[in-house]
């Protein structure tokens, strides 16, 4: 019989979340795409590093234009409701794919 790997629809909504903290984890530190939609058609897209992890929260420091960074943070229910999106630089694929499903 072959395994097959649960998807975010199998789960409650907390052990969703408390499965994306848990992979965000492993990236600690690690440099990544972000896209976040602001609402009104309005979304950007930088390079970041993922630097805080909290209990409700992530931080990420986002490069911004002219050598300048700042600081922005988000919860996990805006990667679960796909108003962020975390993604690999070089290949571009989510970090998260059994979310996507």
């Amino acid at each position: 019989m072959e395994k097959r790997k649960a998807t975010a629809s199998e789960f409650s909504q907390t052990e969703v979340m408390e499965r994306i903290k848990k992979d965000l984890e492993c990236f600690l530190g690690s440099k990544m795409r972000f896209r976040a939609n602001l609402g009104r058609c309005k979304v950007i897209e930088r390079e970041g590093i993922l630097e805080e992890i909290h209990p409700n929260l992530f931080v990420m420091r986002v490069d911004e234009k002219r050598n300048r960074s700042r600081r922005v943070s988000y919860s996990y229910a805006d990667i679960l409701t796909r108003s962020v999106e975390l993604s690999h630089i070089r290949s571009k694929k989510n970090i998260l794919p059994w979310l996507i499903k």
